[in-house]
């Protein structure tokens, strides 16, 4: 990295992934001279206080708060991205967006740096953040399909409710207590009861009788790996967990491997931690990925009913790898290259 220091906003300052861009920015010491936090009127005048002890106050976002930003953090979702992209822009910053806003825009770099950091390069003033469950299954993927070529792959993810946000997370934990309790409850967030639950739909349903969120992580991979005929498909689950996705991988390679060798494959990936002890109880769980920056994996073995075909688990923080934390490393990335 250069010794430049840039100028960000984080625009969503105040949500689940916001604070946590903040966190993550001090954290891995980003080399930020301006720091401004950005959300709704509401949230004017609030005290948002970093772990290096200084205190950000958050403003009321408007088309001239980007004035002097280099890079803008977003997590504020699609309406509010889209709502000030072209005043971000035409500031002269650049644009990291964590919402479903511009993934799909073929102008649109859709990125995870260990996987496509070339395609930065493309980008017109937005670059965007993918889907909280294509981040860490196209980190697995990637490797995958240099080594071996990838034929298919069936993903089921179970994905906490603090994607939904925080008013989903507490919700699950009022309506929780009320059912341990005996209590009635009314669900005004989730659309399902979800305490003590599972629900097999996140988002709408489309014609084809997916859901949105199934659709995201099937086109979103599909781009990132830049595979675009790539056979794959998704089931998408909302679980009873706070934080942290886990998903249960199919992946039928093009050419064979053993379990040893396809273990050291996706350990390629720096930030893939291989978890995988059966016998003695140990694979990854969203209790104790929670937190952690890592994407891990597990339970990883030969599906017996086909050739060249592997199974395994995943778990990631959703709100780090899944948004935060790979939104900062876009921005790092850039750095790196010289991009900004």
């Amino acid at each position: 990295m250069n010794n430049r220091k840039y100028n960000v906003a984080i625009l969503g300052a105040t949500g689940n992934v916001g604070r946590l861009l903040l966190d993550v920015l001090i954290k891995r010491d980003f080399p930020f001279n301006q720091l401004k936090l950005l959300a709704s009127e509401r949230s004017t005048g609030t005290i948002i206080q970093g772990r290096n002890g200084v205190d950000y106050p958050v403003e009321a976002v408007n088309s001239n708060s980007f004035t002097g930003i280099d890079i803008v953090l977003a997590s504020a979702g699609s309406s509010i991205s889209q709502q000030f992209s072209e005043d971000i822009v035409k500031a002269g910053a650049v644009l990291i967006d964590n919402s479903s806003a511009f993934r799909m825009d073929k102008n649109v770099p859709l990125i995870v740096p260990e996987v496509n950091p070339e395609a930065l390069k493309l980008h017109q003033g937005i670059i965007a953040n993918p889907n909280c469950s294509t981040a860490p299954l196209v980190c697995i993927l990637k490797p995958l399909q240099n080594y071996y070529g990838i034929e298919r792959v069936v993903v089921s993810t179970y994905q906490s409710i603090s994607g939904a946000g925080k008013a989903a997370m507490e919700e699950l934990i009022e309506t929780t207590q009320k059912a341990i309790n005996k209590e009635s409850f009314v669900n005004n967030v989730i659309n399902q009861k979800l305490a003590f639950n599972l629900i097999p739909q996140i988002d709408v349903f489309l014609d084809n009788g997916y859901t949105k969120e199934e659709m995201k992580v099937i086109l979103e991979s599909r781009k990132i790996l830049g595979l675009p005929e790539l056979k794959i498909t998704c089931t998408a689950v909302r679980v009873p967990v706070l934080i942290c996705h886990s998903e249960s991988i199919n992946i039928e390679l093009k050419k064979s491997s053993d379990v040893k060798e396809f273990k050291e494959v996706i350990s390629s990936n720096p930030n893939v931690k291989v978890i995988d002890s059966p016998s003695e109880k140990i694979y990854p769980m969203p209790i104790s990925a929670q937190g952690k920056d890592s994407t891990f994996v597990g339970r990883i073995r030969k599906d017996e009913s086909k050739e060249n075909t592997f199974n395994i688990w995943l778990v990631s923080d959703n709100l780090r790898k899944g948004a935060a934390l790979n939104t900062v490393q876009i921005a790092e990335s850039m750095i790196k290259q010289g991009i900004i």
